[in-house]
């Protein structure tokens, strides 16, 4: 009598588990892409710093702003993806650089 009621819940039981095993596929895509998303954000903020650095010790001043730093630093932000806030209170004063992910 028991073999009846499993031979019947057989088929669901592997539609279960196939259903399980892809969330759990999707899941790991998906933790794969923020990780590489908040790596590219935290290397984006790394260029912008180390081209300000770079600037100071060259010219003895921050960049006055953000276009400075890429027009003459080959910084490159994918606008696409990225917005950045430049702030420079002074010219011997590391700027506060913030940068922010539209796709989040």
């Amino acid at each position: 009598m028991l073999k009846k009621h499993f031979d019947k819940l057989y088929p669901l039981i592997w539609v279960l588990v196939i259903l399980c095993a892809l969330f759990c596929f999707l899941a790991a895509i998906f933790n794969l892409d923020n990780g590489q998303a908040i790596e590219e954000k935290e290397r984006l903020e790394e260029a912008l710093s180390r081209a300000a650095v770079a600037c100071y010790a060259i010219e003895g001043a921050y960049p006055p702003d953000l276009e400075y730093l890429i027009e003459n630093y080959d910084v490159q932000i994918n606008t696409d993806r990225f917005t950045v806030k430049y702030e420079l209170y002074a010219s011997n004063l590391m700027p506060d650089i913030t940068v922010l992910d539209f796709q989040k």
